[in-house]
């Protein structure tokens, strides 16, 4: 298991929320170094953790395992697509562009 990619997105969440280390190691009762140890992907936290982690960020549990599960790929293209939508019309065909062209390339 990449348990990196999980402290990746727990940390990509957690600073979206625009919270230290601390503050959040505070909100779900664990020390700094712990919650440093889990974001750098040194330890796992325990199911009921990682629960209480997916809460307290507002966040399911498929989107901090994403890059680990085999249906990770559903979850990022969901992602994707409301990322897509908050752009503006022009920047949208920007990048249809780019995924039609790589798609096209890739069928070569």
């Amino acid at each position: 298991m990449n348990t990196a990619s999980i402290g990746k997105r727990i940390r990509k969440f957690r600073e979206h929320k625009g919270w230290r280390q601390e503050d959040f190691a505070e909100k779900i009762g664990l020390s700094v170094t712990y919650t440093g140890m889990i974001e750098r992907g040194e330890k796992v936290p325990k199911l009921e953790t990682f629960i209480t982690i997916a809460n307290v960020l507002e966040v399911s549990a498929d989107q901090l395992l994403a890059d680990v599960l085999t249906t990770g790929y559903d979850i990022k293209s969901s992602a994707l697509t409301e990322e897509i939508a908050k752009l503006t019309p022009t920047e949208r065909e920007r990048v249809y562009k780019v995924i039609t062209a790589m798609i096209e390339f890739d069928k070569k």
